[in-house]
C-alpha cells in the first residue's frame, strides 16, 4: 500500500516500496531543502509530472555508476577534446535546470516541472547541488546537474544540444568526483546511454550499504573546480 506523508511525517522504510510500479514508496509532503536530503540519505528520489502529487521513489534495483568504472570510448575522448567544448562548474545552474525541463524527441512533457526546478534552485543556493555544463562558443550546449552529500552524488537529469556535449559534463564530473574523493554516482535507473558509460545496477541492499557509508562524510573543502577544459580520465 502507498505511504501518503504530511508535512512532518517521516519516510516508511524504503522496503515497503511498491514492485509495480518498481520503486514506489511514498506521496505527498513537500520539496523542501529539509525533506529532500532526508530523501536522499535514505535513498529516496522525487519523481512526478504534470497534475501527480509529488512521489518519492526507491528502486530495487539501482542504477550506480562507481567513477573508478566510467568507460570512455574513443569516439567520446576525441569529442571532448577537438570539438571545442569548455566544461565549467556552477556558473549557469538556472540555465541547465531550463534545459533539462524541455521537451525530449521521444516525450513532449517533463517531469521536471516548476515547483521541483524551485526546489533545486534553493539546494544550489544552499550549497548542496551543482551544475556542470559544457560550452562551446559562449553557448550552453549540454550538461547536468546533481545533489553531493557527503562523498556522494546524485545525478538527476542531463541534456545535449550538440554531439555528445552532456556525456562531456559527464566525464569531467567523474573527474572531479575522483578529485574530491567520491567513489560513486546514483544514477536511479537504468538507461542505455548511462549503461555504456559504465553504470550498472545493483541491488538496491547494496546501495543502501555504500550510500550509508558515504552520506555522513564531511564533504571534502574548497569549491567545486571550474574548468576550461574537459578531463578525461583514464580507463
Amino acid at each position: 500500500m502507498l505511504t501518503w506523508l504530511g508535512p512532518s511525517d517521516p519516510f516508511p522504510p524504503v522496503e515497503r516500496a511498491l514492485k509495480t510500479p518498481n520503486g514506489l514508496l511514498a506521496a505527498g509532503a513537500d520539496l523542501s531543502t529539509e525533506r529532500l536530503l532526508a530523501a536522499y540519505r535514505r535513498g529516496i528520489f522525487p519523481w512526478f509530472s504534470g497534475d501527480e502529487p509529488i512521489l518519492w521513489w526507491s528502486p530495487d534495483p539501482r542504477m550506480v555508476l562507481y567513477t573508478a568504472e566510467l568507460k570512455v570510448s574513443r569516439s567520446l575522448a576525441k569529442s571532448a577534446r577537438n570539438k571545442g567544448y569548455e566544461v565549467r562548474v556552477d556558473t549557469a545552474f538556472g540555465a541547465v535546470l531550463e534545459a533539462c525541463a524541455g521537451p525530449r524527441a521521444d516525450d513532449a512533457g517533463t517531469w521536471l516541472g516548476e515547483q521541483m526546478r524551485a526546489a533545486y534552485a534553493r539546494l544550489h543556493r544552499a550549497g548542496h547541488a551543482h551544475s556542470f555544463e559544457t560550452w562551446r562558443g559562449g553557448a550552453l550546449v549540454g550538461g547536468l546537474y546533481g545533489v553531493a552529500l557527503g562523498r556522494m552524488f546524485f545525478g538527476e537529469s542531463m541534456f545535449s544540444r550538440a554531439t555528445d556535449a552532456s556525456k562531456v559534463a559527464l566525464v569531467a564530473l567523474v573527474a572531479e568526483l575522483r578529485r574530491r574523493g567520491f567513489p560513486l554516482i546514483d544514477c536511479q535507473v537504468r538507461t542505455p546511454l548511462l549503461a555504456a558509460l559504465g553504470a550498472r545496477e545493483i541491488p538496491r541492499r547494496a546501495f543502501l550499504r555504500d550510500l550509508a557509508a558515504l552520506v555522513h562524510y564531511d564533504e571534502p573543502p574548497g569549491k567545486w573546480t571550474r574548468r576550461t577544459e574537459p578531463d578525461v580520465p583514464a580507463e
